[in-house]
């Protein structure tokens, strides 16, 4: 059953009733139909057409290149400065003469150790406190291959050796020597005073 429009005659008809009539309760709330009204639908949020796109989202980060070991001379020159900072600045730029010389070109690995130990044992007997090692830059290889290899042996093996006993307790700072003295293939020997 359907329910039919009402007439304009029966509009104004019911406009009259309602103007004449009075309220039942006149302190609550004038409403015109207290009715409930029905539970709102949850509301589906549409699916988009197309994922959402920003710019760059599938751009793979770049490899991380190999982290090879860094060189002698780099790790070096990022060592902490142990000895008078003025002094060491003066010694980086050739300022300062050495006072000593040990020269290892043409030796080999087991004649250049003790060789190195008893220079600089005897340098710092005799009061001196910069000396200089020259190791050379050694040969490029024939076969690079795949694996890196250092270039020059003694160049390599001198900071090492200088750092471990007996040397470590004579040495006090290891650089790269300035390019008047040998540059990278000699190094800078400062000497901790005899107590």
């Amino acid at each position: 059953m359907t329910r039919r429009k009402l007439t304009t005659d029966e509009i104004e008809l019911w406009r009259k009733v309602t103007k004449q009539a009075e309220r039942l309760h006149p302190d609550s709330p004038q409403t015109v139909h207290p009715t409930t009204l029905p539970k709102p639908r949850p509301r589906k949020t549409p699916k988009p057409r197309f994922e959402v796109f920003e710019l760059g989202q599938k751009l793979q980060p770049k490899p991380n290149p190999n982290d090879l070991k860094p060189s002698v001379t780099d790790a070096l020159r990022a060592a902490p400065v142990q000895m008078d900072i003025k002094a060491f600045g003066r010694m980086k730029r050739g300022k300062l003469k050495p006072e000593g010389k040990l020269d290892l070109h043409g030796m080999r690995v087991d004649t250049a150790h003790p060789a190195l130990i008893r220079f600089i044992l005897n340098a710092q007997a005799q009061g001196k406190r910069l000396v200089l090692v020259v190791t050379g830059k050694g040969k490029d290889r024939d076969e690079p291959g795949p694996i890196p290899t250092p270039r020059g042996v003694l160049r390599n093996q001198v900071p090492h050796w200088l750092s471990i006993p007996p040397l470590a307790q004579a040495v006090m700072q290891i650089t790269p020597a300035h390019i008047s003295h040998g540059g990278d293939g000699a190094y800078y020997v400062y000497l901790r005073r005899m107590r």
